[in-house]
């Protein structure tokens, strides 16, 4: 099982900006990101009425409690409201002893040399755990916040760049590089720090622009869950495109689980969170304008009008509501510890070689997913490794 484990590495999401004690609560009960009532002692009082107990120890219990149950490593998301993942990752380091973290970033907010500098100081510190989810971004009013108003195609064009100049400098020696956004003079890696392993890539993008790039770069490329059937169709896609360049394509999916010990237990509790929304909710999501290609594409499963949520599942336990219940991706897996292991057992036929799952609370949820799940799930995928193309 641990070989398996290796070569099918399932993450788990780590909350970055507060945590849901559940859907049927109020958002952010969790953490010290969490507003609260004058007065309160609820979970989100600050730290000096905690005991000195900081969200940072939150983020380290749930990494713990992952790492305990399992999973394969972490993903730290990275957003205006969240804290920086590299700082968090350094220091839940220190608290884990073989949980990686994925640390998503933009390149065009970096430096290339110094942020290969930065993460082969970090893989020293880590011992090799250091893995990138390398985001683009999906323009508007998030890209804004940054600073950055550079086009979508331009921005892809930027990250090839700025990965060509990463793994470059990597190795140490000498390394020279003229480009459209960035010029280095002799920048290789120094000492100790060129004999790092370079971190794995997850590289995610729906557009062609995205696809270019990942085929370059990526070592997986990574995609919000869609359909089965359409996800087959992005990732025959971008296995064509990595193929022209002479490379190997592995592919990672995020999606977010509602599991039980009974389907009608997981739908119960997606039908009290749907209880909560409001029709302007519908509404607003239903008009979001994406800039993104995957942004629109998720938008596509939302039905005209829902009257209930049996109307946005669009394959067996596959629901795409979750966004409407709170600040997630759009699609997830519904049902029983059985029939979750299996539907992630079907990314892995057509194509997953590795996942990123997530649930709430992000604590609980951990252990409960990585106990009763994930031994199901990858005992039954062994077989349909040579299908799947696993991690080489």
């Amino acid at each position: 099982m641990t070989a398996l484990r290796e070569r099918i590495p399932v993450y788990w999401r780590i909350p970055m900006s507060g945590d849901m004690s559940s859907w049927r609560n109020a958002p952010k009960t969790r953490g010290d990101w969490t507003p609260r009532a004058p007065g309160s002692i609820a979970p989100g009082r600050r730290d000096d009425e905690r005991g000195g107990y900081t969200y940072l120890d939150y983020m380290t219990e749930v990494a713990r409690a992952a790492e305990a149950a399992g999973f394969y490593g972490g993903l730290l998301p990275s957003f205006p409201e969240t804290d920086d993942p590299w700082i968090a990752s350094a220091a839940m380091a220190r608290a884990t002893t073989t949980f990686r973290f994925m640390i998503a970033f933009q390149p065009g907010f970096l430096d290339p040399v110094q942020t290969a500098r930065m993460s082969a100081t970090l893989q020293r510190l880590s011992r090799g755990r250091v893995v990138y989810n390398v985001i683009t971004g999906g323009g508007g009013p998030q890209q804004h916040w940054w600073g950055d108003f550079t086009g979508h195609d331009d921005r892809y064009a930027r990250t090839a760049e700025f990965l060509d100049i990463h793994k470059g400098v990597w190795p140490g020696g000498r390394f020279d590089y003229s480009g459209r956004f960035y010029q280095v003079t002799d920048g290789g890696l120094r000492g100790e720090l060129a004999a790092q392993s370079l971190p794995d890539i997850y590289f995610s993008g729906s557009s062609d622009a995205a696809i270019d790039a990942a085929s370059a770069h990526a070592d997986y490329y990574l995609s919000w869950l869609e359909h089965p059937d359409d996800l087959k169709r992005k990732f025959d896609r971008v296995r064509e495109r990595t193929a022209q360049l002479g490379r190997e394509a592995r592919f990672a999916v995020r999606a977010h689980v509602v599991a039980r010990p009974t389907e009608e237990e997981a739908w119960r509790e997606v039908r009290l969170g749907w209880e909560r929304v409001r029709p302007e909710q519908i509404e607003m999501l239903r008009n979001r304008k994406a800039e993104s290609v995957g942004g629109q594409r998720l938008a596509s499963y939302q039905p005209g009008n829902p009257t209930g949520y049996e109307d946005l599942i669009i394959a067996p336990n596959i629901w795409s509501g979750i966004a409407l219940l709170g600040d997630f991706p759009t699609i997830g897996i519904v049902g029983s510890y059985e029939q979750v292991a299996e539907r992630l057992n079907d990314l892995v036929r057509i194509g997953a070689d590795s996942l990123i799952l997530a649930g709430l609370p992000h604590l609980e949820e951990a252990s409960r997913v990585g106990e009763e799940v994930l031994p199901l799930f990858l005992g039954r995928a062994a077989p349909d490794l040579a299908v799947a193309g696993a991690p080489r």
